[in-house]
């Protein structure tokens, strides 16, 4: 079990690394981007950035999830050499196709998606289609062989280019959202070739018998309508304030999404290491003590997070955004929130692609995705930005809890549920108990919900939620830390 964990943290920490990289730079860019582009600006540039994310899960018709489920299948290098190459032939020409038909109606595809035609910053998004989608795959080859380095690499220089790109076109030149898009996407188009040449070995065609393309759509089909729902359920919200409230309401919101990025970026990396490890386990019951401990360790550190935002949101706003930004805060702890409970339903797809019932996934989100619209009609009138937060986690809830269902008789989970429920209690009622009690402004009201974070850890010790063999390996690690330093040269 130690052994899988490593292997975990090793991977998490190469996928972190470009992710953390992005926030940090993201971070000091903030005071900058927000007054370079307007709240509409930023209302417009997310909803055609996850439009882009959501027409590529679509466009590539599960090959991804296939390819990843086919390839711990077999061991034969040649065999694994031939599903990659079938793969990513396969996403060229469904990505080259569906970019050329959506650029031939951008003018009328804007209108729509936009409210007003505006087909030069439509045509930027049609770029971002093609590299993102190809760019997955081309990062799922290397997440695969665990080749960390060369990811962390190609995943760093995209962060640096987009930077880049962005402040030369933003700042620079003045291109509003415009070109906020195109130093995104072609920074990600320069990435993708350049992993294309690296990985060229591989791409090579040889003769090999591999999965045929009916098998690998037979399990990566059922997986769209899921994937689908579920993205669209994590951005509707935007699209709902943008149409029927402003562009400018939703590019608020779309900041404190951008802030929540402290737990998106756990999350991401999750998603990325998680998936390869699970399905490398071969013997369910370990495979089903592993995916248990993992998910208690992955709520532990997000939960924290979630609560240092949660405390600390009104302070981080005030520091790193133009005043006409400011009411984010209302939406950034539930927006937080829902980026963790998101990591779970990463834990549940992987059970159900062990347990081949990929079919389920489709009703869950779909419940979902329905639970989300309901609550966002309901609850966005009163309540405004925060309703719109609530609404997510409200519609993930019901979901997990509705493929929780569909799967635990396919395949066991030992899912700690007494230190789940002790991590919401102790976490979240901190939380809750520090925003009520504490002031939202002035010195006083920051050390005191800094102390508040502080006592987190303390208080799930406390509380008896580690384990008594946790603890003695903390200990060994903390010993072989401080050996290690002791025996350093001028130490």
């Amino acid at each position: 079990m130690a052994g899988y964990l490593k292997r975990l943290a090793a991977s998490l920490g190469a996928y972190q690394l470009a992710n953390i990289l992005a926030k940090v730079i993201g971070v000091v860019m903030l005071p900058l981007y927000t007054r370079y582009l307007s709240t509409a600006d930023y209302g417009t540039i997310e909803l055609l950035a996850n439009g882009v994310i959501l027409i590529s899960i679509l466009v590539r018709l599960g090959m991804i999830e296939a390819f990843l489920r086919f390839y711990f299948s077999d061991t034969d290098t040649a065999r694994r050499d031939a599903l990659a190459r079938r793969a990513v032939v396969f996403l060229l020409v469904s990505t080259t196709i569906a970019s050329v038909v959506v650029l031939v109606f951008a003018a009328p595809l804007s209108g729509i998606v936009l409210s007003h035609r505006s087909p030069g910053i439509f045509r930027v998004a049609v770029l971002g289609l093609w590299s993102f989608t190809n760019l997955e795959l081309a990062y799922q080859l290397l997440r695969v062989d665990e080749r960390l380095r060369l990811y962390a690499a190609a995943s760093v220089a995209n962060v640096v280019l987009t930077v880049a790109a962005t402040i030369t076109l933003v700042i620079g030149l003045h291109k509003g959202a415009e070109g906020y898009l195109l130093g995104n996407y072609g920074a990600t188009t320069v990435i993708l070739v350049w992993l294309w040449f690296k990985l060229r070995g591989r791409l090579r065609p040889r003769p090999a018998n591999v999965e045929r393309f009916s098998e690998l759509m037979r399990f990566g089909l059922p997986t769209v309508p899921a994937e689908a729902s579920v993205y669209l359920l994590s951005i509707i919200d935007r699209y709902y304030l943008y149409h029927d409230r402003s562009p400018s309401l939703a590019g608020i919101y779309s900041i404190a999404i951008k802030l929540a990025g402290a737990v998106a970026f756990i999350v991401n990396a999750f998603q990325y290491a998680w998936p390869p490890l699970a399905y490398s386990v071969t013997d369910d019951a370990e495979a089903g003590r592993l995916y248990g401990l993992v998910t208690t360790y992955y709520l532990l550190v997000c939960g924290y997070v979630v609560a240092a935002l949660a405390l600390l949101g009104r302070w981080v706003l005030r520091v790193l955004a133009a005043p006409s930004f400011y009411d984010a805060y209302k939406a950034l702890p539930w927006l937080a929130l829902g980026w963790a409970l998101y990591g779970l339903w990463v834990v549940f797809l992987t059970i159900a692609g062990r347990a081949k019932v990929t079919t389920r996934n489709f009703p869950a989100a779909l419940v979902g995705l329905i639970t989300n619209v309901v609550l966002l009609v309901l609850l966005v009138g009163p309540l405004g930005l925060a309703g719109a937060g609530i609404a997510l986690c409200g519609a993930y809830v019901v979901m997990l809890t509705f493929i929780h269902l569909l799967t635990r008789r396919r395949f066991a989970v030992n899912f700690e549920w007494g230190r789940l429920t002790q991590l919401v209690i102790v976490v979240g009622g901190l939380a809750v108990a520090g925003n009520l009690a504490l002031p939202t402004h002035g010195a006083l009201g920051l050390l005191g919900r800094l102390a508040v974070c502080a006592a987190i850890g303390p208080a799930l010790l406390a509380t008896g939620f580690v384990h008594a063999a946790e603890l003695r390996q903390a200990r060994l690690l903390l010993d072989r830390v401080t050996a290690g330093r002791r025996g350093q040269p001028g130490a």
